[in-house]
């Protein structure tokens, strides 16, 4: 026995234009929410630490940069060099990098802070002459550095690095 066949009713048709524009809509609204989605940092993206965008050698802070710095003059004198887990400075009186173990690093818009392993020192007749370990700012197990471009920075309210510190290319 055959099947009855379905009317063919107005209501069951499609009209072509009407689902094109539908689904114009929903590409557009996907489109607009996904662009109004922050975008994630690059340094957490590729799975680096917060302050990855300062590894490098950095020269500058306890002097101005002279205009005609060669890559290679600057890489043979580091002031400043930031690692996943260490900072070191270069001090005016020393020969040697003096070496910080980071703690914490915390972003806030082009500001990073970093908070230091305290350094633990012997009694005061075993530490004279023992060179300083912070950076002339609040606290010696404190550093906060403020970008001013992708390859200048600065050590905001630190004695110790008055002038921009510019990285080595």
């Amino acid at each position: 026995m055959p099947r009855p066949s379905r009317p063919r009713h107005p209501d069951y048709t499609v009209n072509a234009a009407a689902e094109d524009q539908r689904m114009r809509r929903i590409a557009l609204s996907l489109f607009t929410a996904l662009t109004l989605l922050p975008a994630p940092a690059p340094a957490q993206v590729q799975g680096q630490p917060p302050h990855a965008a300062l590894f490098g050698t950095w020269t500058g802070g306890l002097f101005p940069v002279p205009s005609t710095l060669t890559t290679q003059a600057c890489l043979s004198q580091p002031v400043v060099i930031f690692t996943r887990d260490l900072v070191l400075r270069a001090t005016l009186t020393e020969q040697e990098l003096t070496q910080r173990e980071i703690e914490t690093v915390r972003v806030e818009g082009g500001t990073e802070e970093f908070r230091f392993r305290p350094v633990v020192q012997g009694p005061a007749s075993l530490t004279i002459g023992l060179r300083s370990v912070g950076f002339g700012c609040e606290s010696p197990d404190a550093l906060h550095v403020q970008r001013r471009g992708e390859n200048e920075i600065t050590f905001p309210n630190c004695a110790d690095f008055p002038n921009p510190l510019v990285r080595c290319r």
